[in-house]
C-alpha cells in the first residue's frame, strides 16, 4: 500500500499505539544487557548520557540512572515519553524530533541511539550522526544499533496494535561510512540477529 502519511507521523503514531506491546513497565534488560554493561564500563563517574529514541525509559535510561549517571532521553512518541517520566523519574525526558535538536557542543559523555536512526528519512541520518559527534565530549562514546541491510518500507498492524510502522536504512557499510565521516572512530561492530535478518551494532568514539 502507498504511504499517505509523512514517515515521522507514522513512526510517532505507531509508537503511541504499540508502546506497551513493545515493552512492559517491568521488562528486563534482555538483549540490551551486555550493551548496557559494556557502556557502563566505558563511562566516567556520573556521566552525562543522551538517549535518543529512549522509548519508555526501559531498560537504558533506567539502568544508567540507577548507576548514578545523568540521563537525558528524547523520543518522538508522547506516550513513550509520558511513561518514561513515570518509570525513570530521576532522568530528564523530552518529546522531540531528534533530527531537530539544538544541544550544546561537547555536552555528553555518551550518546545511545538504539533502533532510532532507522525511523528517520535517509537524508536526515548522516546529518544527525554529525550532530551527535559534536555533542560528544572528546573520548565520548556512541552506541548505536541500526539496520544491517538496505531497506525502506512499512508494516501494517505492527505488533498487533493496529498501527503502521515505517523504517528506512541504507545498510551496515553506509552506516560505517557515515559514522566515520561524522568524525567518529568506529572501534566495535557486531551483527544483531532478528528473525530472518538483523541489525548492526556500532561502538564509536570521538577522538
Amino acid at each position: 500500500m502507498p504511504v499517505t502519511e509523512a514517515p515521522k507521523d507514522l513512526v510517532r503514531r505507531g509508537y503511541d499505539a504499540v508502546s506497551y506491546a513493545y515493552r512492559a513497565d517491568d521488562a528486563g534488560d534482555g538483549t540490551y544487557a551486555p550493551w548496557i554493561a559494556a557502556l557502563l564500563d566505558r563511562l566516567p563517574g556520573r556521566a552525562d548520557v543522551l538517549d535518543l529514541g529512549c522509548g519508555c525509559g526501559v531498560p537504558v535510561a533506567r539502568s544508567l540512572s540507577a548507576a548514578g549517571h545523568a540521563v537525558t532521553g528524547v523520543d518522538l512518541s508522547e506516550v513513550q515519553v509520558r511513561r518514561a517520566r513515570g518509570l525513570v523519574p530521576q532522568a530528564t525526558f523530552h518529546r522531540a524530533d531528534a533530527a531537530g535538536l539544538d544541544l550544546p557542543d561537547a555536552s555528553f559523555d555518551a550518546v545511545v541511539c538504539l533502533y532510532m536512526l532507522i525511523h528517520l528519512p535517509l537524508d536526515e541520518q548522516p546529518a544527525l550522526l554529525s550532530r551527535i559527534a559534536g555533542w560528544l565530549r572528546p573520548g565520548g562514546t556512541l552506541l548505536a544499533v541500526a539496520g544491517h541491510g538496505a531497506w525502506t518500507g512499512t508494516e501494517e498492524n505492527w505488533l498487533g496494535a493496529g498501527a503502521t510502522m515505517w523504517w528506512s536504512h541504507p545498510g551496515a557499510d553506509t552506516y560505517r561510512e557515515w559514522i566515520t565521516a561524522a568524525g567518529l572512530t568506529v572501534d566495535g561492530e557486531a551483527f544483531v540477529p532478528e528473525g530472518a535478518g538483523g541489525h548492526v551494532l556500532f561502538w564509536a568514539r570521538r577522538p
